[in-house]
């Protein structure tokens, strides 16, 4: 058996163990992205390998199997890089104003070395620290705005618990602080972090956005709320470049033959359709909202775009187009 093999096998077995409803072939396919027959394969192997392996009744035609708990743990082991990738993104959390998520990956990956033997920990270490040193994320310099840990920690519990919260909200242009009723979903983290949640009043009734920096104060009410089973925070943010929701709108973008390849590595948006043109230069066509997200991030390139449509857009970049020196 190829070393590969193996190791797609012991994973195999670990996500296994790790599903309480088990795997079925279907997931193998989508886990290890194999074709049905190679899923088949796997499936085999590891019933052939792992005799504790068992069917899970699931009451419907989709078989699925588990290992139980416990089979695998003295055959588990954690490598440096992947204690490395884990403690990476405790920083690049710490590093969004995203803390209490980052100190909750910290004190789990405190747990994962706890658990590893002191022979093991001894020469995993010196290598975790150099992956950690060529990261370089704690010192990387950047603007954030400030966000009160306790406000995030209540509203993460809020979200759990599906319970109304009522905020003290401070307004971006008159400073003037009131009180929102909302119903919170779950957050979005860009340049800026906001809340997504259902405002409930009057005059909105509607799900808006919520800027993390201007909540003052948290108070979760002992109502409860029906969470929208239509709503997916990931559709919602879709609808826009940035987080800005609005109207939206078609627009076109004319990348320069030299910049074409750069920009074909961006995901401008999800559903973004690209086209190469003769010349050499990239045609880029998406739809949605936050024209102004769109013209900030089109000024980092200078003149190397150009936005074809709409003219609206095209006012807003022309302007700012500046010969923009290369990166080295």
């Amino acid at each position: 058996m190829r070393y590969e093999k193996a190791d797609n096998l012991l994973q195999l077995a670990m996500e296994m163990q790790a599903a309480r409803g088990g795997l079925s072939l279907s997931d193998i396919e989508g886990k290890f992205n194999v074709g049905r027959r190679t899923a088949m394969r796997m499936r085999d192997a590891l019933l052939r390998n792992f005799p504790q392996a068992e069917e899970v009744e699931t009451g419907d035609r989709t078989k699925r199997w588990r290992i139980p708990p416990g089979t695998l743990d003295r055959l588990i082991a954690f490598t440096a890089e992947e204690l490395a990738a884990l403690e990476a993104a405790s920083r690049l959390l710490e590093r969004d104003n995203r803390e209490g998520e980052a100190a909750e990956l910290a004190t789990l990956s405190a747990k994962l070395r706890a658990l590893m033997k002191p022979d093991i920990a001894r020469r995993v270490e010196p290598d975790l620290e150099v992956l950690l040193e060529a990261e370089g994320l704690a010192a990387r310099p950047g603007p954030r705005p400030r966000i009160r840990i306790e406000v995030v920690e209540d509203i993460r519990q809020a979200i759990m618990t599906c319970s109304k919260i009522r905020i003290q909200y401070r307004n971006r242009r008159t400073k003037k602080v009131n009180e929102r009723l909302v119903h919170p979903y779950g957050f979005l983290h860009g340049h800026r972090n906001y809340l997504v949640g259902w405002h409930e009043n009057p005059k909105a009734n509607d799900f808006a956005l919520f800027a993390l920096p201007h909540i003052e104060k948290v108070e979760i009410s002992s109502e409860p709320f029906t969470r929208d089973p239509a709503f997916e925070i990931d559709e919602f943010a879709s609808r826009s470049f940035g987080l800005f929701q609005g109207e939206a709108i078609d627009t076109t973008w004319r990348f320069s033959p030299e910049a074409a390849d750069d920009a074909a590595e961006f995901i401008f948006h999800p559903a973004q359709q690209l086209e190469r043109q003769q010349d050499g230069s990239l045609i880029v066509k998406f739809r949605a909202a936050g024209d102004l997200e769109m013209a900030w991030h089109l000024y980092t390139w200078g003149s190397q775009v150009e936005v074809l449509e709409p003219k609206s857009l095209a006012d807003l970049v022309e302007q700012h187009r500046v010969s923009w020196p290369a990166l080295p």
